[in-house]
């Protein structure tokens, strides 16, 4: 017989038979609420009329219109749609098909209009799976080890990330700027360093959103040296952090920015935007793939981009998140297990520590086993699996995140117990 790669490994013993806004229904007649989203991929919720009904209208017309070799009008909308939301000045479009390609289209470009060939990520991050993405993926061993050597050219920086130091922000913030600039002095030369890649708030490595003054330090070293900035907010984009793009918090602006996860409500679909004079600089063939903008995922991004208007789902992911964020800090205030909890929007997690500040990833475990029997659906992160995020569609409202953190405050209780 036949069957999945054991390495496949569910987070949850759920076997889904349908989705349906916030909610998971199981084989085993039960009514989950899916605070994972597909890891951030359902913005608009499961199966959202709108987005269905465009991409059963397009699958009748058109599946597949290669974009290398006939144009078609799904990705001439999208082109235009994405136009009103993204950053001004990007104004250039490349799609692929998921995250770790669209990583590696942003690593091609910086290095063919830099013609230089390092590129620096900051500990932490996540950019994929592929060989040139893992070999920039720091936010866990198990992503990089056992396919060596990894792609050369990439140096790793520090991340502002407070807790893991244990220091206030500000002092974590100097640390990783003064590192940086260090890196340049003595490992890659600012004439021989393409890019920097960095996501707003890191997604598999802990939910540790950056803050201004990091981000702003890194734009003004990039500029002065050349260097571009690379976003990738392939987890924070559309929506999810209470702002359209999550570097909207922090009043930076990228040179070039990576999307994908929540653009398609669960079609793979993925994208770098970069202003045209830019993208000009791209070798000629570099970019393209044979399924890479594909007809129906563009459909439903343009219905996905619609909704998140028509229904003011970042406003909505403002408000829930705030909401979410006070009943988390309310449970982690009477559990010494909870050691912090952080994140932006729609986008929060809570971090389990020992009695002795250490990394607990089994009072992770036991919380999200416990989670599930409540009903509630949730994923692990974080170097160490000891950090459980909550990434619920922007759709959520007060009514689910109240029964959420009912469900959470049951499965703490019985996952730190004894």
């Amino acid at each position: 017989m036949t069957h999945l790669s054991e390495h496949l490994r569910q987070a949850t013993p759920v076997v889904v038979e349908r989705g349906e806004g916030v909610h998971l229904f199981g084989t085993d007649g039960r009514r989950y609420l899916d605070f994972t989203a597909g890891i951030g991929v359902t913005s608009t919720g499961h199966c959202h009329p709108k987005v269905v009904a465009a991409a059963q209208e397009q699958v009748a017309t058109l599946i597949h219109g290669q974009y290398t070799t006939v144009m078609h009008q799904p990705l001439q909308r999208l082109v235009e749609r994405l136009g009103k939301v993204l950053p001004e000045g990007l104004d250039s479009l490349f799609f692929a098909n998921s995250g770790s390609e669209a990583v590696e289209a942003a690593l091609r470009l910086a290095r063919q209009a830099t013609g230089r060939p390092n590129v620096v990520v900051c500990h932490g991050g996540f950019h994929g799976r592929t060989v040139a993405a893992a070999s920039m993926t720091t936010s866990g061993a198990k992503v990089r080890t056992g396919f060596g050597p990894l792609m050369g050219g990439v140096v790793v920086t520090p991340f502002p990330h407070a807790f893991h130091y244990g220091w206030d922000e500000e002092t974590a913030t100097r640390f990783a700027l003064r590192e940086f600039d260090q890196l340049l002095q003595t490992v890659s030369d600012p004439d021989d360093t393409a890019a920097i890649f960095v996501e707003p708030v890191l997604g598999e490595g802990g939910y540790v959103p950056a803050n201004s003054a990091f981000l702003q330090g890194l734009r003004e070293r990039a500029d002065r040296h050349g260097i571009l900035l690379v976003l990738d907010e392939i987890q924070t984009g559309v929506g999810r952090t209470g702002r359209f793009w999550g570097h909207d918090h922090f009043g930076v602006r990228p040179d070039i920015l990576i999307t994908a996860k929540g653009l398609a409500s669960g079609f793979p679909l993925s994208g770098i935007a970069a202003p045209e004079e830019l993208m000009r600089k791209a070798r000629p063939g570099s970019q393209g793939g044979t399924y890479g903008g594909n007809a129906v995922a563009c459909a439903a991004a343009v219905a996905t981009l619609d909704v998140v208007e028509e229904e003011n789902l970042v406003a909505n992911a403002a408000a829930m998140g705030a909401r979410l964020r006070a009943g988390l800090d309310e449970v982690a205030a009477k559990n010494p297990a909870i050691g912090d909890v952080r994140g932006l929007g729609l986008m929060l997690a809570s971090e389990f520590v020992t009695e002795a500040g250490e990394p607990d990833p089994g009072a992770a475990t036991r919380v999200m086993r416990a989670a599930v029997e409540e009903g509630l659906l949730l994923l692990p992160c974080g170097p160490w699996g000891n950090v459980v995020r909550m990434i619920p569609p922007l759709i959520v409202d007060a009514g689910a995140i109240d029964e959420g953190l009912r469900a959470w405050s049951a499965a703490v209780a019985v996952g730190t117990a004894g």
